[in-house]
């Protein structure tokens, strides 16, 4: 069995009181603190900013989360309140330029805090990755996914809701692969079911849920890896994997995950 390296995190409260100001404050998400898979998403990332020496902490203990389940499933006494939590967390911290590794975190940081008197840089990790690439520091010349087929699938809170659609694929393009796109893609691209609160009820009737249709379209592009970058679209893509029995031929990988690997690192 592989070892598995131990990665020391900084924590904030830590690093603080040693009178550090990380740059970065690294939002690991309900997602990436308690979802086993979404687990080595976070923990890929975070090789990633220590392979290239980035100035950053996570909260630890003291993060919660952000309210966006809260508000989508329209309790809004109940987001507010996680919020100005939040608000308060970061005022003491010092925080100014937000990481995240879910789009869900990113959209409500990036234009529902602003409401609240939260105001802050926010990068999702596949922008953060985009700038590495542009300024030259992140490169990428393994071969591990030369002969791969990759299609991607735009999450809907980065891709719809705030219009980033390059930045994944800039990042993908940066792994020599080759590239393959659904049918319905950028703004056009079919949601993967479980966003908007929906991870947390129970399906409505119908004829087909939308996590199998969209596992459909995936797979018709004869891709060898579905690549994702937001923890619900990973559950419900490899649900759908999973359904169609093709978990142990079809990979469904985030691009974090694709860049560690890449990296070798």
């Amino acid at each position: 069995m592989e070892e598995t390296k131990k990665i020391e995190v900084p924590v904030m409260a830590k690093v603080f009181a040693n009178g550090q100001r990380p740059e970065y404050l690294f939002w690991v998400g309900c997602a990436g603190a308690f979802d086993d898979r979404y687990k080595k998403v976070a923990r890929a990332f975070t090789k990633i900013l220590e392979h290239f020496n980035i100035s950053y902490a996570v909260l630890g203990k003291e993060e919660t989360c952000t309210g966006d389940p809260a508000r989508r499933a329209g309790n809004e006494m109940l987001y507010q309140m996680q919020a100005l939590m939040n608000i308060e967390t970061f005022g003491r911290y010092e925080v100014k330029k937000i990481l995240t590794i879910c789009p869900h975190c990113y959209n409500i940081f990036k234009n529902d805090y602003r409401d609240l008197g939260g105001n802050y840089e926010v990068m999702h990790y596949t922008q953060f990755l985009q700038k590495l690439i542009h300024e030259g520091i992140l490169k990428i010349d393994s071969d591990l996914f030369k002969d791969k087929k990759i299609t991607f699938h735009d999450p809907c809170y980065l891709g719809r809701a705030n219009k980033e659609y390059h930045a994944p694929r800039a990042v993908l393009h940066a792994i020599p692969s080759h590239k393959v796109e659904m049918e319905r893609h950028k703004s056009f691209a079919l949601c993967c079911g479980a966003g908007g609160g929906q991870m947390f009820k129970e399906a409505e009737p119908g004829d087909k849920e939308v996590f199998i249709e969209r596992t459909e379209e995936a797979l018709r592009t004869g891709a060898d890896i579905i690549a994702t970058s937001c923890p619900f679209c990973m559950t419900m893509l490899t649900d759908g994997l999973k359904y169609k029995n093709k978990e142990e031929e079809i990979f469904n990988w985030d691009i974090a995950e694709l860049v560690e690997k890449a990296l070798g690192i």
